[in-house]
């Protein structure tokens, strides 16, 4: 099936977004091999859609949402329930952000709080463009970010940060 991207069209496109998607991938099913291959998934769907993207913004949600969508897929996939699981993240392939203890307590939190701290505050969405992507309510996003923020910050005054 033909695509809407030229080589050197999808090959830009990769280079902009798989760090994102990858990363997504990872919080989502904690392990390298599995957001490896969500991650690649993920840019085989992009290149057989048939259309183009409107806009880079276009092209971000719609790589976040599909990113989304296929680690819950692989999530409830019946093998994944008789294969032993990974308990901790083991060396993380991908760059870090910056604030290392931080994001070490931000890939400890639920799932949906996990993805609101990242996409608004690490992809620069708004609530309403976040509750957007997450399919939920703008005010239940809200309340998810202050929950968050709140174990965050218990998390690190409890290991000795002051904040």
């Amino acid at each position: 099936m033909a695509g809407a991207y030229t080589k050197e069209e999808l090959a830009g496109l990769y280079r902009r977004r798989v760090g994102m998607v990858y990363q997504i991938c990872l919080m989502l099913l904690k392990n390298v091999p599995d957001a490896e291959d969500a991650c690649q998934t993920v840019f085989r769907k992009t290149l057989e859609r048939t259309e183009s993207f409107r806009d880079l913004e276009h092209e971000k949600a719609w790589l976040i949402v599909t990113a989304r969508n296929e680690c819950k897929n692989q999530l409830k996939h019946w093998w994944r329930t008789r294969r032993a699981g990974e308990e901790e993240l083991e060396a993380i392939a991908w760059e870090q952000p910056e604030d290392g203890a931080l994001w070490e307590r931000i890939l400890a939190l639920p799932e949906r709080e996990r993805m609101a701290v990242y996409l608004h505050y690490y992809q620069g969405y708004s609530t309403e463009e976040t509750a957007g992507l997450l399919n939920t309510k703008p005010a239940t996003l809200r309340t998810w970010l202050f929950r968050a923020r709140g174990k965050l910050k218990q998390r690190l005054e409890a290991d000795g940060y002051g904040i």
